[in-house]
This record gives structure tokens, C-alpha cells and sequence, in this order.
């Protein structure tokens, strides 16, 4: 099935130029409507195009400077987006069409992607065949013999093509319903060709098996930076607490603007009041914040005033003077009973500042998440040790410790397990035992020792998934008696990567922040970053802004998946995703930044 985020199938054809794909589709749609298939075509085009006509009213309105012109009638709409920066993704072109109306969509074009696709191949154009190349070539319509194993299919016979194509719609419409009632999340369906996860939907599954822990704990003030908000708190006061003066002037009537002159009856500063009510005619000094006396709603800055003993005039030439002016009302910051910070925020200065304002000394939050963490193999051994013959430091273990630390979480390390079935299953039970979540690293990936399946088997429920990323493909995670586990790749800026990816979220949820994101730039690419059109790639990077105030993303070098220096050296991850075939010099890319997470 497709990687794609389509909630019905997705079938493309695959041709060179001249080989009719347009042709066909023209003849084939009658045929899949008479069927009562409700189709949806996109077209990828590689040249400029034009689909409105010159001199209709859309077409000058567009060319007048419209960004976006939307058409509708009685019969049909239309949207006209011009794009010179970027081009529409399919994704993003899928994500357009109202598919509870659709039973297919059927793609003219984006031959490089990953989804299924059918061969189109006529002899007389004397080109090569696609399908040794493209493993999503699902089946072959030719005017010639294929070499293949594949369904073959005589592209001049229309109604067998038609027949393929309906049965393909209905087989994997059922296909994907059934894959949407699987609330585990466990089952392979919408996966790459290759029998892959793809990163979202990796990470999706993981959220799915993941609840906010319920454990709080009440801290004071200076103690909770960092900390995450377990419940709504709401302020206990108005925010401003009177309605006041927002600079310094005079407070007078808002229904007595028309007079020449004021009588200036008292002056007001910070932290004190005039407690009688002001009359027609009378006027208050008075300074920012201090509370306006009753009746007076109006502030005319001291710029705009000359006073002469009690008497005080404004200068109107200077500015007009308006009802209700220069005045901040009680509570129009934050009202009494407001939520001031909302459950599952993050804790930082201004939030400290915000609470101190309201009097709160102490708050109630979310206890830190305890993680667990080890490393496997028996060629690991702990860094100080006179190093042994064909052994490595562990460096992992550090690694995640830090960014667990960043992360605001507990760490419980475990050290190095050996590699025996006993001592596994007694550092996860006694894990499971101790910790909210629980890493390991290297030695829990797909065709490592049979024994550590057996233990991860016997113990809990565990999927060993292939993500579609570099670096990081192996991923394995499912739960030790109800404790969520990572079996994260051995390699250490892969460690790394996933842990950026599928822990950090699992972390933010456990913690309680709901829908968490991490911040995601554009950038200008100022070298080719490489890629495989069905693979995320995460190329370690370095952004900065250049003369012309672009933010502009080079790499670090060399990107084994072991050379810890591209990560020490990076600032940044450069994300190309599966649908952009490679980033060439000047093309826009995704720029994860670093700062804060590792």
C-alpha cells in the first residue's frame, strides 16, 4: 500500500513521454464510472500551464495579483494557486480532494515516488522497462512481451486494464478499512512497498500506546522551572487588580471632555488612592498604575497637559482626547477565576513570573518521568577501563542520559548487560519495576540473538519494526509489564536520531503535554543533500542566516551513522522527505533545530 496519508487507494501510472498515459485515462474513466467507481485523477506536469482563459474575470483577477483564485458555480469549483517557491507535494495534493466522495485516485505522473503503480510500455517508443527498477510496479500493460513475474496486461485492451484497475480499487479499499480498525496499532498496514514503516506512521503507532502518566507531586515556586503544570491554575485575583492608569497624566470624567480647564484636586502615585469620587470639573494627578478614582475612566498623558497651581489645561492640538483613554480595566489580563497556565505546560521564567504576580508560591505538577536505561554486548565496556581487543566504549548510554536529562526526566541507569538470557530478563523486570519507560541500545533490532526475542516475548509484548529513515532503521518497542519499551539501533547518531524522533514525543506525552511538536524551520540548501525518493533522510547540518538575511543549511561533513563529531559540530537536523526524490543546491528543506533537545 501506499505511504501516503490517502484513506482509499492510490494507483499511479508509470510511462516515458509519448506512451499515451493521458490517452488511456481518457478512455479508461468512462468505463470505471459506468462501473460506479468515483474516481479522482491528479496530474503532475513538468512545465508551466494554464487552465483558465484568457480574458475571463478569474483569469484577470488571478493575473492581477490574486495568490489564490477560487471559482465556483452551479456545476462545478476551482482553485488556482500560483506556486513560483514551492511545488505542491502529492501529500499535499491528496490532502485536497474530498475523499469520502472518492472510491480510487488514480496518478498521472510522480513516477520516482513510492505507491503502487502499473507499467505502461509501448515498443515503439524505444525506451527501457521500469519495472526491474521500481519495486512498486504492481503489474505491466505493454504492446510487447515483459520478462516479469508480474501481472502482464495488453495495453490496447481496454476493458481487461479496466477490470485490473476496478479489482485493484476494491481489494485494497477493504484493505484499508480493515487496517483502520486495528487499535493496536500493531498490524502492517499502510506500509512502504518495502515492507516498511514509515517515520509519521512509526511514531503515530507509538503514540497510540501511550498515556500521560497520572503522578503528581506539589513543589514551591523556585523548585518548579522546568517542571510541567498538572492541573489548570487559575488566578486568584484580577490582573490588574483595580482599573488603573497606563501612563502618567490626569484622570478625569470620559462624559466631562468639553471644558477649557480642570480642577486638580489631588495626585495619586503607585501603591496608594484618591478614595472620593470624582466630580465634573475635577482632575487627578495621577502615575502609571495607580488606581483611577471613581467616576474617572479617562487618562490625558503629561505631555499633553500644562497645569498653573490647581488649574490644568490640555493641549488638544497635540492630540485628541478620547472617553476611556490611557486606562487599563480590572482584570483584562487575567480575570479573577482565569486559567492562568493551562495543565501541561512547561515552567519557564515568564510562567515563574506570572505566578509570583498572582501571589502563588507553589504549584502542583507532573512527577518527572524515570527512564531506565542500559546498553547490550558483551564488546561494550565502560569508559575508563584499559580497553580490551575487539571491544568499544559505550558512549550511548551517555548520550541518552543527557538528553533524557534536557528532557526534564529521572534517569535510573541500569550499566551494561551481558549477553545471556538471565541477566537480560532480570535488568528488564527489574526495570519494568522501577521506571515509567525503559531504553536499551544495540542488540534488540531485527536478526540479533534469538534469546533476547525469547526474553522480550516472555515478559511483555514487543514489535520489531524497520522504520524508512537513515539513520536509524531498526526500532523496537512495545511494553515490559506495562511499561512502555524503546530497543533503540546501536549505532550512536542513530541512537540518537530515533530518540529525537519516536522517544522525545513518547516522553512529551507520558509528561502529560498533549499534541507536543518539536520546531521545525525552512531552509535555503546550500549544498545537494542526497535521498532516496521512499526514505526520510536526516542529514546532520549546520544553519545560519547568510548576507541576505535567508536562513541557509550546509552538513557537517562525512555522516556515518558512528561519527559522533557530525553530531557534536551540528546545530541542526536537515530533514528530506520520502517525497522529495534529492535536495539540490537552492531548494528549500526542513531544518530541525538542536538547540535544547541533545
Amino acid at each position: 500500500m501506499s505511504q501516503f496519508n490517502a484513506s482509499l487507494p492510490l494507483l499511479g501510472f508509470a510511462a516515458y513521454s509519448g506512451t499515451g498515459k493521458t490517452t488511456l485515462l481518457e478512455a479508461m474513466l468512462p468505463k470505471l464510472v459506468e462501473r460506479g467507481i468515483r474516481v479522482a485523477v491528479i496530474k503532475h506536469a513538468h512545465h508551466n500551464f494554464d487552465i483558465d482563459q484568457e480574458g475571463k474575470d478569474s483569469y484577470r483577477l488571478r493575473k492581477a495579483g490574486a495568490s489564490q483564485m477560487l471559482i465556483s458555480s452551479r456545476y462545478r469549483r476551482a482553485l488556482v494557486t500560483e506556486t513560483p517557491d514551492d511545488e505542491a507535494s502529492l501529500p499535499y495534493l491528496i490532502a485536497q480532494l474530498d475523499q469520502t466522495q472518492l472510491d480510487l485516485i488514480l496518478v498521472e505522473g510522480f513516477k520516482k515516488l513510492s505507491f503502487p503503480k502499473i507499467e505502461l510500455h509501448r515498443e515503439e517508443v524505444g525506451k527501457p522497462w521500469l519495472h526491474p527498477d521500481d519495486s512498486n510496479i504492481i503489474a505491466v500493460a505493454a504492446n510487447v512481451d515483459a520478462d516479469t513475474t508480474l501481472p502482464k496486461l495488453d495495453i490496447n485492451n481496454l476493458e481487461k486494464l479496466t477490470d485490473f484497475v476496478v479489482a485493484f480499487a476494491k481489494d485494497n479499499k477493504d484493505f484499508k478499512a480493515n487496517t483502520q480498525e486495528n487499535k493496536q496499532g500493531l498490524l502492517c498496514g499502510d506500509l512502504t512497498p518495502s515492507g516498511m514503516l514509515s517515520v509519521d506512521e512509526g511514531r503515530d503507532r507509538i503514540l497510540s500506546q501511550i498515556e500521560a502518566l497520572q503522578n503528581t507531586q506539589k513543589v514551591d515556586l523556585k523548585s518548579a522551572l522546568g517542571q510541567i503544570v498538572s492541573r489548570d491554575i487559575l488566578s486568584p485575583v484580577n490582573v490588574p487588580q483595580h482599573t488603573n492608569s497606563a501612563m502618567d497624566g490626569y484622570a478625569i470624567r470620559g462624559d466631562d471632555l468639553e471644558r477649557d480647564n480642570y480642577n486638580v484636586v489631588a495626585q495619586v502615585m503607585a501603591g496608594h488612592s484618591y478614595d472620593t469620587p470624582l466630580e465634573k470639573g475635577q482632575a487627578v494627578r495621577i502615575m502609571t498604575g495607580a488606581p483611577v478614582p471613581e467616576y474617572a475612566d479617562t487618562v490625558v498623558m503629561r505631555e499633553q497637559a500644562e497645569q498653573e497651581g490647581d488649574a490644568v489645561t490640555f493641549n488638544l492640538n497635540m492630540s485628541p482626547i478620547y472617553a476611556g483613554q490611557n486606562v487599563r480595566q480590572a482584570g483584562e489580563d487575567l480575570a479573577l477565576g482565569q486559567t492562568a497556565i493551562a495543565a501541561g505546560t512547561k515552567i519557564e521564567a515568564p510562567e515563574l513570573g506570572m505566578l509570583a504576580s498572582l501571589g502563588i508560591d507553589s504549584v502542583k505538577i507532573n512527577a518527572p518521568v524515570r527512564v531506565a536505561i542500559f546498553s547490550t554486548g558483551d564488546e561494550v565496556q565502560h569508559p575508563g577501563e584499559a580497553q580490551k581487543t575487539n571491544c568499544i566504549y559505550d558512549s550511548n548510554r551517555y548520550t541518552l542520559h543527557a538528553m533524557l536529562t534536557q528532557a526534564g526526566c529521572e534517569v535510573i541507569d541500569l550499566g551494561i548487560i551481558e549477553d545471556n538470557e538471565a541477566s537480560l530478563e532480570a535488568t528488564l523486570v527489574k526495570a519494568s519495576e522501577r521506571a515509567d519507560l525503559i531504553l536499551s541500545s544495540g542488540g534488540v533490532s531485527v536478526g540479533d540473538a534469538d534469546y533476547i526475542k525469547t526474553v522480550l516475548d516472555k515478559l511483555g509484548l514487543i514489535n520489531f519494526w524497520r522504520i524508512n529513515m537513515r539513520p536509524g532503521r531498526p526500532l523496537a518497542f512495545g511494553q515490559i509489564a506495562d511499561t512502555p519499551f524503546f530497543g533503540l539501533p546501536g549505532n550512536p547518531v542513530a541512537v540518537m536520531v530515533v530518540f529525537l524522533q519516536f522517544v522525545e514525543p513518547a516522553i512529551r506525552k507520558l509528561q502529560g503535554i498533549n499534541n507536543w511538536q518539536p520546531e521545525v524551520l525552512n531552509a535555503i540548501a546550500s549544498e545537494r543533500f542526497r535521498s532516496r525518493p521512499d526514505r526520510t533522510e536526516y542529514t546532520r547540518g549546520i544553519f545560519s542566516f547568510d548576507a541576505n538575511g535567508r536562513l541557509t543549511v550546509k552538513s557537517t561533513g562525512q555522516q556515518g551513522s558512528g561519527i559522533l563529531r557530525s553530531m557534536s559540530e551540528a546545530n541542526c537536523l536537515v530533514e528530506v522527505l520520502p517525497e522529495q526524490a534529492n535536495a539540490e543546491v537552492g531548494d528549500t528543506v526542513r531544518v530541525i533545530p538542536l538547540k535544547s533537545r541533545i
